[in-house]
Parts: structure tokens; sequence; C-alpha cells
């Protein structure tokens, strides 16, 4: 690439990034939950910022920003989110959405440059009113109903209160221009320790996970704790209990070589120490980029459960709550990134999955889509101690300005 091409300003990232971290400051992350007031002031924030790269500002009806060009020539879809998990780091999300920034200034700014990026931030990808409801939105799968019923997870605050509280009651919600763009790009720290491991400065994102999401019941027998034998107790506490360890002593067997799951919430019916538990609930999750991975695992959930119910005392049944397709990067965009890291990086990228969710894949489902990772200081994510070098942080910048170069030029 010639030294006459402007590229990333470094500090200029960097600065962005840190006064996203100022709004909303806790410790050394960020409480930044879906539309609370610092939310709020972070889509004010980059609305403001977007002229400087050519582009009108628009904040639609369910909170996603949008840059959009009137520059001629084709264009490239970026960005990423500006909320946070609850008392989280201060990268995630932003990160992507600086990055797009970055990019848009420095490409549309250039008439060696034909086309332009446009940028994004979506509303809501950390799911404190649903699931990826600002990028579903944007890919038509998100119904004014589901608006409707939505709450905060947090304070059970209603979606359509908090779009009223934020200014936005009112407003039509953007959806894709069929064939505007050739594709969509975004970056996001890897939110895990392979890069920084390996010494590696880049991630080329050759998939995203599907997430499945299940609720597995017990039903035993509530009875006195004090009075009721062992042996005849229905206990649905226990039977969960053994679940649980009987799916790891299981799944091992059947699963495929980047298959993780998790049991999430616990709850026993009515939970007091003197009554044994009547009933029993736990949440568990499964990713893979496998469908039929998980398939095959859900098969031996629902073979575990009859088993519950042959053997008894207690019975079982599972409910799926979520299925999440997963989403394979554009091979083009891949080698667009690699190629960047090549030139700036001096080639110190890997190819690697997505274990974790991003808006990335609902917009895979409608145009070629790619995504860059950058490394996470202890692979530590989803907490205020989240961090990224400085250093790591610049590269990913040039990288990804970079890869939208190539991507827009073809």
């Amino acid at each position: 690439m010639p030294d006459s091409q402007p590229h990333a300003n470094g500090e200029r990232v960097l600065a962005d990034l840190n006064a996203l971290r100022a709004v909303g400051a806790y410790k050394t992350g960020v409480h930044k939950p879906t539309f609370s007031e610092p939310h709020k002031q972070s889509l004010e924030w980059l609305a403001q910022r977007l002229p400087e790269a050519g582009l009108i500002a628009t904040i639609d009806g369910i909170g996603n920003v949008f840059g959009k060009s009137a520059k001629a020539g084709p264009k490239l879809l970026a960005g990423s989110h500006l909320e946070s998990q609850n008392y989280a780091g201060w990268l995630d999300g932003p990160l992507g959405v600086v990055y797009a920034l970055e990019a848009a200034r420095v490409l549309n700014n250039d008439p060696f440059v034909n086309g332009a990026v446009e940028v994004a931030a979506w509303c809501d990808e950390e799911g404190h009113f649903g699931s990826f409801l600002g990028s579903r939105s944007y890919v038509g799968q998100v119904t004014e109903a589901e608006i409707d019923a939505a709450r905060d997870r947090t304070n059970g605050r209603t979606m359509r209160d908090a779009l009223g509280d934020t200014g936005l009651a009112g407003r039509a919600r953007i959806t894709a221009e069929p064939g505007r763009h050739v594709g969509y790009l975004e970056a996001h720290i890897e939110q895990g320790d392979t890069l920084e491991s390996g010494k590696l400065a880049i991630g080329v994102v050759t998939s995203i996970v599907g997430i499945w999401q299940y609720r597995i019941n017990f039903t035993g027998e509530q009875n006195h704790a004090g009075t009721t034998r062992m042996a005849v107790r229905k206990d649905a506490g226990l039977a969960l209990a053994k679940f649980c360890v009987a799916i790891d002593e299981r799944f091992p067997a059947a699963c495929g070589p980047r298959t993780v799951w998790t049991t999430g919430r616990i709850t026993l019916d009515p939970g007091a120490p003197s009554i044994i538990p009547g009933g029993a609930e736990m949440l568990f999750q499964i990713r893979d980029e496998d469908p039929s991975v998980i398939a095959r695992l859900e098969d031996l959930l629902r073979t575990m459960a009859d088993e519950v119910n042959a053997k008894g005392p207690c019975t079982a049944s599972v409910e799926k709550l979520r299925t999440g397709a997963p989403a394979m990067m554009n091979a083009g965009f891949q080698d667009a990134i690699e190629a960047a890291s090549k030139a700036l990086a001096r080639g110190r990228s890997l190819r690697m999955p997505s274990g974790a969710g991003h808006d990335a894949q609902m917009l895979a489902s409608i145009m070629p889509a790619g995504m860059l990772f950058v490394p996470s200081i202890g692979g530590i994510s989803h907490h205020w101690t989240e961090n990224t070098n400085d250093a790591d942080i610049a590269t990913g910048a040039q990288v990804f300005v970079d890869a939208c170069r190539r991507i827009l030029g073809g």
C-alpha cells in the first residue's frame, strides 16, 4: 500500500474511546445499560461526530444510529454497539463503532477512494430488552408486537417507556435498503485469550457461533425436610444436581471440538432449607458453529430427560427457549482483513471462529459480513477490568481502515 494513502489516526481513535469511557464511567469500565442516560449521551455523541466523516446522522425509532453518505460509488456498512452490560467493560461495543467512524473519516474524505464507509451503532446488542433488537430490526426481524412486549431484564421497564424517555417515541425504524451496501464489517475485542497468548495482533473471524438456550424443569414432591425419610424423598433439587453432573460426563463424547455449554440460573421451589423442593429449574445454553452438533446434543439432553422419567423418583422436561443459527463470515472479507494485517501488523493474524454472538451475524443474513478481533488482556470481558493495550487498539484501527479500503476497492 503506497505511503501516500491516508492511515487511521491512532491517537484520535484512543481519544474517542476514552471520551465514550467517561460517559457512564464505573471503576475502569462503564455502566451503560440500554436507554440509560449514559447510553443516550453516547448515541448523541456519535451523532455529533458523524458529520466529520461527511455522514448525515439519524437516530431511528429503536435507538440505532446511522451515518449515511452522499458520496458516489459503493458503500460499506460498519459499526457495532454503544451500550454495555451492567458494570462492565469500556471496549465491548464502542471499539467497533469508533473504528467504523475512523474508517469513514479517513476514506470518505479521500478523493482517491471510490465509495464510502457508512456507520451504524446497533441498539441493545447486549440484550437488556431482547436479543439483538437493533440489528434484527434493521434486517426486518423485529415486529411492533415484540417491542410492545419487551421489558428491561433488570428493572422491568417497558421498551416503549424507555423509547419515550429517550425521545425516540414515534420515530420510524430504519430497515436495510436492498443493494445499497457491498457488505458489513465489524471490529470487536476478542473476549478470550487466544490472540494474547499467541502474541498475535488480529483475529480474522471465520464464523460466529449459534446459541441455543433451554429451560430444564424437574418435578418431585414437596415435603417436610425433618420428617421425610431419605429413602422415600422425591427431591427435585437433587434430581437437577445429578442431571448437571451427567451433562458434563456425557456431552464430551457427543460434542464438537469447540462446543461449549453452560448452566445458568438454578431455582428451587420453594427453596427453604426446611422444605424438600418439589420443583427445580435450570437455564442451560449450548454454543457451536455447527447446527448438526447442536442437534445431536439437544437429542442427548432429551434422552437424558427421558431416562430421568423412566427411573424416577422425579420427572424432567426440556423446553427450548432460543435458537440462534450460526453465521459464516464472507471469504473475501476475511482475505481483505488478512491482507491488511500482512501490510500493517506484520502478518500477526489468525483465522478463528467467534464464540460470542455479535450483530454481524444478523447482518450476515442479508449481506456479506466480516469481523476483525483485537486482543483482550487476560481474555477478560463483560467485567469492568476488561482492557486492551493502546498499541493493539491503534494497530487494529490501522488494519480495519485498510480492510475497508480493500473491500471498497473490490
